[in-house]
């Protein structure tokens, strides 16, 4: 019986295990129509999914904007994130400022979609930069969606900026700075 005890005491927690919930590959293109058919090419081409246009919500004159018109492209991404994650860390050179971390996950910037490994220049598409978001999350997260009896998670097994960065450095090998 003392033996058990133990070997649970020394295991990690498998609910605590944090993983990858899904990558967010966003590009705002402004009001230029042009430029939203090529950041939706681009992405297509980078996830291999199908991406849709970020509309405008609220109208702003000064940048002649209004509700429903296309200013960008995005494309979530739910399967197979960690080998498109580490494609576009190395184009960053794996290395990620400790300021674009947050409680839940992390983003970067990518300058141009070149540099990404096995992604080649388009002249259609010209010279790009992209924004990639990554959520995480621990089982259990689903408590908070579900539609019988949601709850709130517990402050011991939310993800905190801590965390997110430990996840970065070991599973990844983010170098952060």
């Amino acid at each position: 019986m003392a033996e058990t005890a133990t070997k649970t005491q020394t295991k990690d927690n498998p609910m605590q295990e944090i993983r990858i919930e899904k990558i967010t590959l966003n590009i705002g293109a402004g009001a230029d129509p042009k430029k939203v058919e090529k950041a939706i090419m681009l992405l297509s081409t980078i996830s291999g999914m199908k991406a849709v246009e970020a509309q405008a919500k609220k109208r702003i004159a000064a940048w002649k904007l209004r509700p429903g018109l296309a200013i960008g492209a995005k494309v979530t991404i739910r399967n197979n994130t960690e080998e498109l994650l580490i494609r576009l860390l190395k184009a960053n050179s794996s290395v990620i400022s400790k300021r674009k971390f947050n409680e839940n996950g992390f983003s970067f910037g990518i300058e141009e979609y070149i540099n990404i490994p096995e992604v080649k220049y388009e002249p259609k598409i010209g010279i790009i930069g992209l924004n990639v978001s990554v959520t995480l999350k621990r089982p259990g997260f689903r408590i908070k969606k579900r539609k019988l009896a949601p709850r709130k998670i517990s402050s011991s097994h939310r993800i905190t900026k801590e965390d997110a960065i430990k996840f970065a450095e070991t599973k990844l090998g983010v170098k952060v700075e």
